[in-house]
């Protein structure tokens, strides 16, 4: 039975993702910071449930550090990540907290994972698969309200890359997933907010993505079934964009 963690695991596209996993038979390390997990998680053996904030060096080590070294996991996903709006309008002092809270929590923490387990196969000598989830907000950008948000998946992307260039002979397979607007619990807001018909005026479906489809994606490439497509990222965005 493979191991994976999912970070993010109790809400949006981590629930999805992390719902798959275990209906394929993967024993899965969930994390969240303060939210429940579902009654069906808790329920089922093969899951193990964590409290752990992302933003702190010193629980996310406690807490993780040594869950990776013990239960040598085959798989890491990285989806947990905030997304809060801080204009250029702000007071610097305003928009460098919410600078530094977004890259510590988006890219610093999933780095730090990605490097313990890294770290962890490369001294047993065994295969090991990253999926760090990042945005079509690292290709395309997004509004000035979420230029950190932006910056941090883009850094993602580019991390991501360097360790399947760097480590792929010894045998670490990492891939970024880019999604764009996901239809999600956390999403109800945004999308009454905005609108469906404006959300989905540049896609080619007439409806938004359901969390279901990352989760399919994710699932297959923990799989390591193709290595050979290590540092690339796999766009689901509804053809929002095409590359």
């Amino acid at each position: 039975m493979k191991k994976v963690i999912v970070t993010g695991a109790s809400r949006g596209i981590g629930k999805s993702i992390t719902s798959l996993f275990l209906e394929r038979n993967f024993k899965v390390i969930g994390t969240a910071v303060k939210s429940p997990f579902p009654d069906s998680f808790l329920n089922n053996e093969n899951f193990s449930g964590i409290h752990v904030d992302l933003d702190d060096i010193d629980d996310l080590s406690y807490s993780l550090k040594n869950q990776i070294i013990k239960e040598k996991p085959d798989v890491l996903v990285n989806n947990a990540g905030v997304f809060e709006a801080c204009d250029f309008e702000e007071s610097d002092e305003k928009w460098l907290q919410n600078w530094d809270k977004t890259q510590s929590i988006n890219l610093r923490s999933a780095a730090l994972l990605c490097k313990w387990f890294t770290d962890m196969h490369i001294k047993d000598g065994i295969e090991g698969v990253i999926i760090n989830i990042a945005s079509r907000a690292a290709y395309r950008g997004d509004g000035t309200d979420y230029t950190s948000y932006a910056a941090s998946k883009g850094g993602l992307v580019a991390f991501t890359k360097s360790i399947a260039r760097g480590y792929g002979r010894k045998g670490i397979y990492a891939y970024s997933v880019a999604p764009g607007f996901i239809e999600t619990d956390m999403a109800v807001k945004e999308i009454e907010k905005i609108g469906r018909e404006r959300i989905t005026s540049n896609s080619a479906f007439d409806e938004i993505t359901k969390p279901h489809e990352i989760a399919e994606l994710v699932c297959w490439l923990a799989e390591g079934k193709v290595k050979h497509a290590t540092g690339s990222t796999f766009h689901v965005n509804g053809g929002s964009y095409v590359i």
